[in-house]
């Protein structure tokens, strides 16, 4: 599947869908505001494709600052130029941005996040998370219920749950569960997350996160 994502869409996701997932939290009324803006963002930034985005003068940039098509926040569109760059590098070292997702395991997901968050721009914490779960792979998501449910397991983790050893206790139960269950670390985390807290009826759901924990 990964193969069929072309570079500009994977920018696109990289960069817009990532960092809004973020956004949206804050704004959980209108969770459709950046689809409404689709078109004007992929029109702002070429496309979203990475070659021609790296060559683009600093001009080009600080327009952008004031380009009501898009979001207009100076550090996210910043990130845009430099995860161009990024998505190049590895694909120079891989082949594609896609067969370096494809070929990481699950089990080892901390790890993707971890490179995420120290060589891209702005893809660190919970943005590294929903960014591999929008690109397709299976992966859990430490939302703030998945915390409590895992702590409710028994899992020593802090309230945030954001700290290394934090993400490796997650990352051993996630992986201890799935080998206990045998489903896809997406069903287990959305099943971690629905499980506690507080909890509404599915659209009111649909409506609020988009449909992720």
């Amino acid at each position: 599947m990964f193969e069929l994502v072309n570079s500009a869409l994977l920018l696109g996701y990289v960069i817009e869908i990532a960092e809004f997932a973020r956004y949206r939290g804050s704004c959980r009324d209108d969770p459709a505001l950046i689809e409404n803006k689709w078109d004007g963002f992929e029109a702002a930034f070429l496309g979203f494709e990475p070659r021609k985005l790296v060559h683009k003068p600093d001009e080009f940039w600080e327009k952008l600052a004031s380009d009501k098509r898009i979001v207009r926040n100076p550090q996210k569109i910043r990130s845009v130029r430099d995860n161009a760059q990024f998505i190049l590098d590895i694909a120079a070292e891989h082949g594609s941005f896609g067969k370096l997702l494809a070929a990481w395991p699950g089990t080892e997901q901390i790890g993707l996040l971890d490179l995420l968050a120290k060589r891209g721009a702005r893809l660190g914490g919970n943005s590294g998370q929903y960014l591999i779960r929008f690109l397709g792979k299976d992966s859990f998501i430490l939302s703030r219920d998945v915390i409590l449910c895992l702590r409710d397991a028994g899992v020593d983790l802090t309230e945030k749950g954001t700290a290394k050893g934090d993400l490796k206790k997650a990352q051993a139960q996630f992986n201890a569960w799935q080998k206990e269950s045998g489903l896809p670390l997406v069903h287990i985390s959305r099943i971690c997350a629905m499980s506690i807290g507080e909890n509404y009826d599915a659209e009111r759901l649909k409506r609020a996160t988009g449909g992720e924990d």
